[in-house]
């Protein structure tokens, strides 16, 4: 007997042109857009952010990809250094007293990808997951510079701490207590972000700084 081959008409609630003609769609399209929504119904699951930056894509690429930087255009994470694991870094998450935070960076320069892969108090498991996308601006807004995308998914260990073992003091806040504030925190990073980048491409300076001597080694 042949293998039997599945066809899409035997898939439910597909929306294609064979079956639905354009007033269906449009009366589809209009349940879907609304006048307004929710800040859950936007960043509840999913957390994503965007800028322009006016900088060339390689030179935004190269600088995110070296995890050092981290130091500079986000709020509160500083003072990373080596683990010993290749690849993997601790440094202190600022945002809470004695919060140690680990991060490993994989990048991919041919779709200018670079992802950190990050989690409070242990380097095992790195849940926390930070994608980020370089773009050259001119493919996608006919302008100079470089269009930087972030986006963070809402692990379920946001909602509940995997290793509370771990934690510094039983009463530290957890990472994903902030979960409701991560559209607006990560949009003054990525300010940040822009201001470094812009300011350095801007006065001639090279965009990229060097690491410290820990970290070079």
């Amino acid at each position: 007997m042949a293998p039997h081959t599945p066809t899409l008409a035997e898939i439910p609630g597909l929306i294609r042109v064979e079956h639905t003609d354009q007033e269906q769609l449009l009366s589809v399209c209009s349940e879907l857009t609304k006048p307004s929504y929710t800040h859950q119904e936007v960043h509840g699951q999913y957390c994503t952010i965007q800028t322009h930056v006016d900088c060339p894509p390689d030179d935004v690429y190269d600088y995110l990809r070296q995890g050092h930087h981290l130091e500079e255009w986000t709020f509160s994470l500083r003072g990373f250094r080596p683990t010993g694991s290749p690849g993997l870094w601790v440094g202190s998450d600022l945002l809470e007293h004695d919060t140690p935070i680990y991060c490993r960076v994989e990048a991919a320069p041919q779709a200018r990808t670079v992802d950190y892969h990050c989690a409070w108090d242990q380097g095992e498991e790195l849940w926390m997951v930070y994608l980020m996308r370089v773009i050259p601006a001119h493919v996608v807004l006919n302008r100079p510079g470089s269009v930087i995308t972030w986006t963070n998914c809402r692990h379920p260990y946001y909602d509940r701490n995997p290793h509370p073992e771990l934690a510094p003091r039983p009463d530290r806040p957890w990472v994903g207590d902030y979960w409701p504030l991560f559209y607006a925190g990560h949009t003054v990073e990525l300010a940040n972000l822009k201001a470094i980048l812009e300011h350095r491409h801007r006065t001639g300076q090279p965009v990229s700084s060097a690491p410290r001597a820990a970290e070079a080694q």
